[in-house]
């Protein structure tokens, strides 16, 4: 298991790469590509964010968590990660005419995002109620 530190850094780091990413549609794409391929860019750059800002939340509330541990927020924590990697970047690659096996990869990482914020419920409940 990853220690609440670590998620803290995963977090940051992708929300740092997020803003540079942003940064880099906004003004290095947006001659380079047609505009519905830079909306594409910009949709995978928003969940990073929200993802990356959901990463950091997990690792708060496991540091609440009783015996520092807690399974469902372990999985959150992976499926946002996991989720990023799969639904953000694919949308990266297929800004720039990427494999058409990418298409089908994109929903899968987003119900890995769902999967992330089921489990961060239930840590969630379990965290503020521990004797479940």
């Amino acid at each position: 298991l990853v220690d609440a530190k670590h998620w803290l850094v995963v977090g940051a780091v992708l929300g740092g790469l997020g803003v540079a990413l942003g940064a880099f549609g906004a003004h290095g794409l947006k001659q380079r590509v047609a505009e519905e391929q830079l909306a594409i860019f910009e949709v995978g750059v928003r969940y990073q964010m929200y993802h990356a800002l959901a990463i950091l939340a997990v690792a708060l509330v496991a540091q609440r968590a009783v015996s520092g541990s807690n399974a469902w927020l372990t999985v959150a924590e992976w499926a946002f990660l996991v989720g990023t990697l799969l639904f953000s970047c694919s949308l990266y690659a297929l800004t720039f005419n990427g494999p058409s096996w990418l298409h089908p990869i994109v929903p899968i990482g987003g119900t890995s995002f769902i999967v992330g914020w089921a489990a961060l419920a239930i840590g969630a409940w379990q965290v503020a109620d521990p004797a479940r």
